[in-house]
């Protein structure tokens, strides 16, 4: 399968984008990967970049697609605790991680954090992954609904996130097949709390190529903050053509 990918990251207002996100191939395997940093902690740009770098040495380095998935987080939470022990400044650097890696009708999504993947196909959502949040976990006991997890005031307390100091990486995997006309959206909280997902349903439907989705997804995105500040908000745009 041919897939074509754009990909838009920016700081908005903060001071330092600490988000980080790229693609890599190899054969007919693809990996397509977005980190969140998290600021709060220290250092998120250090472990967004760490984490992304380390998930493309796995994946060069990986027999398949399925040694990849097994192994990946756990090696890149190896990466991250050792630069923690080298640099104490870096000792409490966190980041999300949302990896999609294919191979040929093949997918596999792997996730830890609220960085989220979102799968269309005929234009609509099929599935999505779930934030490892406490707005999250309000929404799945039915407390909230899940539009309001946008505006929560705890959409920024993460339950799991890599380079925190659980010894397991307690990342979620999910498996499925790709099919012609599909398309994929990672993307960080910053891009999909301000892009809800009948906005990017619509936009889809409208937008044939990635680059033109994701830049009128960018464009609804600065739209709906207005004269509020903006977090980081990165997006990574995919099309099975």
């Amino acid at each position: 399968m041919k897939f074509t990918q754009s990909l838009f990251t920016d700081k908005g207002s903060r001071a330092v984008n600490e988000d980080c996100a790229d693609h890599i191939q190899v054969k007919d395997r693809h990996c397509f990967i977005v980190c969140d940093g998290l600021g709060g902690h220290g250092m998120g740009d250090v472990a967004s970049r760490l984490a992304v770098k380390s998930f493309k040495e796995c994946f060069v380095s990986s027999a398949g697609m399925e040694e990849f998935a097994a192994d990946s987080f756990i090696k890149v939470q190896s990466a991250l605790k050792a630069a923690q022990t080298e640099d104490r400044r870096l000792s409490h650097m966190r980041t999300t991680a949302v990896v999609l890696c294919t191979e040929g009708n093949r997918g596999t999504a792997l996730h830890i954090g609220d960085s989220r993947l979102y799968h269309f196909r005929n234009g609509k959502i099929i599935s999505q992954t779930k934030d490892h949040s406490v707005p999250q976990m309000l929404a799945m006991a039915g407390e909230i609904s899940e539009h309001e997890i946008r505006r929560h005031p705890d959409r920024n307390r993460l339950l799991r996130a890599l380079g925190d100091e659980n010894e397991e990486v307690r990342f979620v995997r999910s498996d499925f097949e790709i099919k012609e006309g599909d398309a994929f959206l990672l993307c960080s909280d910053g891009f999909w709390e301000e892009v809800e997902e009948e906005s990017m349903e619509k936009s889809l439907s409208r937008n044939k190529k990635a680059d033109k989705w994701l830049a009128e997804m960018v464009a609804l995105a600065k739209e709906s903050v207005k004269d509020r500040n903006m977090d980081n908000y990165t997006a990574l745009a995919v099309m099975v053509d």
